[in-house]
Parts: structure tokens; C-alpha cells; sequence
């Protein structure tokens, strides 16, 4: 089941983003990161149990980024990321949005969502203060990708 988290699942939520983050897959979020973005945020659970979890942060008024996409690791291939994702196309449709794009290191498994390569070049400055966060900063090797809504 997707849906919006209480704010007192900030700590769950932060604990699944950071297990990707000290791998550096995923910016590391702070409680206050999280409590500050909570609208932004969509949650998978299984029984009271977030096992999934995925944002849609918007930048302009036709432009949105997916972000903080994990899933735990029990829990992968069972289509929760999949439907994270088109979660939070569904919710840029519902605003407006035009287009959604995302850093990542899973080119094919957001290919097989509708993801598209694009130059890093393209995106927006805004999207780069929060890149000053990851400890790959500015050496980058994520790839970005964006879907036309």
C-alpha cells in the first residue's frame, strides 16, 4: 500500500534512505531534511512496516525530481520501486507538471519505467545545491535521466 507517511515515520524513513546513503547510492537526510520535505514523500508498507520509500520534490512549475528512492533490501524485485515511481508521476500529472527527471545509478531499471538519458548539463542549478550534500561532490558519477508527463 502507497501512501503519504505521519510525520512520526521521519525516523523510519530516514533510516531506509541512509542504509542506501552509506553505500553513497542516496543523499544522506537528516530528521530535519525528512520533517521539512514530509508532504514530498510517499511510503510503501507491508503490514505497518515501510519497506519503500520515494519523494516527487518540485524545482519550477513544470519541473519535478524524483528523490530518496529506496527500497529495503527484503523487499526488492517485488515491483515497490516500480510503483514508488509511478506514484510520484502520477502525483507530477495531478500538478501539472511537464516534465520529471532523476539522478541515478539504476539506468535500467528506470528505462523500463519510461526514463530517458539526458546530459547533466540540462538540469536546472537549483538541482546542484543539493549535489553539495553527497560526498561525490563534484565528482559525480550518478547518470540523469527524464520522462515527459
Amino acid at each position: 500500500m502507497i501512501i503519504r507517511p505521519k510525520v512520526t515515520e521521519g525516523k523510519a524513513i530516514q533510516q531506509l534512505v541512509n542504509l542506501y546513503a552509506v553505500q553513497g547510492l542516496l543523499i544522506p537526510l537528516s530528521l530535519h531534511d525528512i520533517y521539512e520535505r514530509i508532504r514530498e514523500f510517499f511510503v510503501y508498507k507491508i503490514e505497518d512496516q515501510i519497506v519503500g520509500v520515494a519523494s516527487l520534490h518540485v524545482i519550477w512549475e513544470d519541473l519535478a525530481e524524483v528523490r530518496s528512492m529506496a527500497v529495503h533490501p527484503d523487499y526488492q524485485r517485488r515491483g515497490i520501486g516500480k510503483a514508488l515511481v509511478l506514484r510520484c508521476l502520477d502525483e507530477g500529472r495531478d500538478l501539472g507538471i511537464k516534465q520529471v527527471f532523476l539522478l541515478t545509478y539504476k539506468k535500467e531499471f528506470f528505462e523500463k519505467v519510461g526514463f530517458q538519458l539526458i546530459d547533466k548539463s540540462k538540469l536546472p542549478q537549483k538541482v546542484w545545491s543539493d549535489c553539495i550534500k553527497c560526498v561525490k561532490f563534484p565528482d559525480c558519477d550518478e547518470i540523469a535521466m527524464s520522462i515527459m508527463l
